[in-house]
């Protein structure tokens, strides 16, 4: 089954390492494809960046993702974090593999949740990476509809805190998907009294997690974006519509929600468009894609 929605990591010039570091952590890990930048006719504030690898495209353990070779501009936080779900139902040594990939992660990065026992699961640990990529760890609950391994997790916290389950809604009612688990805090929380402890929701046959966090002094950026593939302008038109809510922040197929996601409505055969003479040039004029004026 294609996964249509593949989250985009932007790395400041590390985004090759970051992969092969990545493929040799995670299970069937592979480097798929490595774009690179134009040798020129590059903008002014990209020159320095001819030739060298743009875009990273890898699997882990069957998920795509795509990493951004860039520069410093938009650091990564732990508002877009990866969950792993290690499933002793599917894998008997589900916490010795958890282990061993939190030793891997934290080397070099640091532990945002310590890896112990929490009400909702027997081993868990959040931690960011040497590059600033955050993951949580979890040993799960067998019981219950199963969870892929890897799902991303949205933290609505600063300008967006209490927004989780609208942005649930919101996603679900756009991409006719439907919500799995909807936990809220309970009245004798205070301020988040209501809000969502955790949820979980599926979208175009994917798994993603939203949760509000009070006190966090981040918020969504580019630092992880969800790039949507669509099978023809006229879907490119509909999902842009629904997903722009912010017009300075449209460029070369980027958006960003209401909410403060950043996303990327790309046409599936980008790949293919991008082949065309001066595709690079063309594309980043564009606010939305224009799949016409490719040529």
């Amino acid at each position: 089954m294609m996964q249509r929605i593949v989250p985009n990591i932007w790395f400041d010039h590390t985004a090759l390492e970051a992969a092969e570091f990545y493929v040799s952590v995670f299970p069937d890990g592979r480097v798929v494809e490595v774009q690179h930048y134009p040798t020129q006719g590059l903008p002014d504030f990209q020159a320095a960046m001819a030739g060298q690898p743009l875009m990273v495209e890898l699997e882990l353990a069957g998920y795509r993702l795509m990493g951004i070779n860039a520069g410093p501009e938009f650091p990564l936080n732990p508002s877009v974090s990866f969950i792993l779900n290690f499933d002793p139902s599917v894998d008997p040594q589900a916490r010795e593999h958890l282990d061993q990939m939190w030793a891997a992660l934290a080397d070099g990065g640091k532990a945002l949740m310590p890896l112990q026992e929490y009400p909702f699961s027997p081993h868990y640990g959040w931690v960011q990476d040497r590059y600033g990529v955050s993951w949580q760890l979890m040993e799960t609950n067998p019981a219950g509809e199963p969870r892929p391994f890897i799902t991303p997790a949205l933290m609505f916290g600063h300008t967006a805190q209490g927004r989780a389950a609208e942005a649930v809604e919101a996603y679900t009612s756009l991409f006719a998907g439907r919500v799995g688990t909807m936990v809220r805090y309970p009245d004798q929380a205070g301020p988040v009294a209501g809000q969502v402890m955790f949820s979980d929701f599926q979208v175009l046959d994917q798994w993603f997690a939203a949760t509000d966090a009070a006190g966090q002094d981040f918020t969504f950026t580019c630092g992880v974006s969800l790039m949507v593939s669509c099978a023809d302008q006229a879907e490119i038109d509909h999902y842009w519509q629904h997903l722009s809510a912010v017009p300075e922040a449209e460029r070369c197929g980027w958006c960003t929600d209401q909410f403060g996601v950043s996303w990327q409505v790309v046409p599936a055969n980008l790949a293919d468009l991008m082949t065309s003479p001066d595709s690079y040039a063309r594309l980043m004029s564009m606010t939305k894609i224009d799949i016409a004026a490719f040529g």
